[in-house]
C-alpha cells in the first residue's frame, strides 16, 4: 500500500518543492492514446529541460513516427545547479531547444545547442508566451504549486494540452468548471496507473513505495496523480455499466440534508433506475461519460455549504444526473 502520498504532494505544494519528474514509461503509457493528434503539430513542453526531460525525449525520439512539425522544450532557471538548469549556472536566464527532425540537429542538445532566454524561462514570462502562441499542443508536467496558473494560461491562448498533475487539481473550482463545461477532462491513466515520479537527491523519500532504479534515480509513487487534457480519447466515451437498483434498496442511498439528491459511496453503485440527482465521489470524473451523465455541481448544497447526511459531511461529492435510465 502506498502511504503518505498525499502528505508528500501537499508538502511539495506548501514548500514549492516542484521537482517531480515524469518517468518515460508513464509518458509512453498515456500518450499512446493521442498519437493521431500530433501529426504536423508543434509540441511545446514549456516546463521541461530538453537535456533531461522524458517528455522531450519521447517526442524527439518518436519525431518521424508521430509526424511532428516541431518540438520545443523550455526550462526555468533559479540560480541553482539542479536537474532543471544544469547548463544555466553561469547564464542569466532559462533556455529552450527547438528540434525539427533535421539530421544535422542533435536529438539531445548539448550546451552549445540551446538558446538562452533573456528572462528566467518561467512559463509565464513573455518569451515563453511568444513560443506558446506559435505552438499547437502543450504536453508537460507543470509545477504542482502553479497548476491552476498553467492551465489558465493554456486556456487563455486556446491551446490543446495534455498535462500530468495531482488528483486534487480536479477539486479546484477553476479546473472543475472546465470539466463541467466539457472544456477539459481526465486522461486514461490515474492513481496506480501512474507508476511514480523521479525526485532530486535532497527530497526525502516518504512512504513505503519508493525505490531507486538501475540508473540511480530516486522514485516516489504517491498514487494520487492524474492526466488532464482537452484531447479526446476513447475512454471518456465508455459508459459506466450500471447494475444496482434504487427502488427496493432505498436504505442504501440516503438523501442529503441540504440538497435533493441521493448519496452513492462508489461509482459502481450508481443505481440504474434512479432519474434524479446523485452525489458521487470525485473519482467518478475519471469514468465520466458526457453522453451518459450531466454534471450539476460540485461539493455544495442549496445552502452553499458542504453536502451533509445527518449532519456529517462525506468527502467531496460531485452531483450528477443521468441522461437516460436503463
Amino acid at each position: 500500500m502506498r502511504k503518505n502520498g498525499n502528505k508528500l504532494l501537499h508538502q511539495a505544494k506548501k514548500n514549492k518543492n516542484d521537482e517531480f519528474y515524469t518517468q518515460l514509461k508513464d509518458i509512453e503509457n498515456e500518450l499512446q492514446y493521442y498519437t493521431d493528434y500530433f501529426k504536423d503539430k508543434v509540441i511545446y513542453c514549456n516546463t521541461d529541460n530538453p537535456t533531461t526531460s522524458n517528455f522531450y525525449k519521447y517526442f524527439a525520439t518518436n519525431f518521424n513516427k508521430l509526424g511532428l512539425k516541431k518540438i520545443i522544450a523550455s526550462c526555468y532557471f533559479d540560480n541553482e545547479l539542479n536537474l532543471f538548469n544544469q547548463f544555466s549556472a553561469n547564464k542569466s536566464g532559462g533556455f529552450y531547444y527547438e528540434y525539427t527532425g533535421d539530421p544535422n540537429e542533435p536529438i539531445i542538445p548539448r550546451s552549445k545547442d540551446v538558446i538562452y532566454f533573456k528572462d528566467n524561462g518561467d512559463f509565464r514570462g513573455p518569451e515563453s508566451i511568444d513560443i506558446l502562441k506559435k505552438s499547437d499542443i502543450v504536453v508537460t508536467n507543470p509545477p504542482f504549486s502553479l497548476f491552476r496558473e498553467h492551465i489558465a494560461q493554456i486556456m487563455d491562448y486556446g491551446k490543446e494540452f495534455l498535462v500530468i498533475g495531482n488528483i486534487n487539481a480536479i477539486t479546484y473550482k477553476e479546473i472543475f468548471k472546465l470539466i463541467k463545461d466539457s472544456k477539459a477532462w481526465m486522461g486514461v491513466n490515474m492513481g496506480r496507473g501512474i507508476s511514480g515520479f523521479i525526485v532530486p537527491d535532497h527530497y526525502e523519500l516518504y512512504g513505503t513505495e519508493t525505490s531507486i532504479d538501475d540508473a540511480g534515480k530516486r522514485i516516489i509513487s504517491p498514487n494520487n496523480a492524474l492526466w488532464l487534457t482537452n484531447l479526446d480519447h476513447f475512454y471518456r466515451h465508455k459508459s459506466i455499466p450500471l447494475t444496482e437498483y434504487y427502488y427496493g434498496n432505498e436504505d442504501k442511498y440516503p438523501t442529503y440534508d441540504n440538497y435533493d439528491a441521493i448519496n452513492v459511496n462508489k461509482t459502481k453503485d450508481i443505481p440504474k433506475d434512479y432519474t434524479g440527482v446523485v452525489g458521487v465521489p470525485i473519482t467518478f470524473l475519471h469514468k465520466y461519460n458526457p453522453d451518459q451523465f450531466d454534471i450539476i455541481q460540485f461539493r455544495k448544497g442549496n445552502d452553499n455549504k458542504d453536502l451533509s447526511i445527518n449532519g456529517k459531511n462525506p468527502y467531496f461529492r460531485v452531483l450528477i444526473k443521468p441522461k437516460t435510465t436503463y
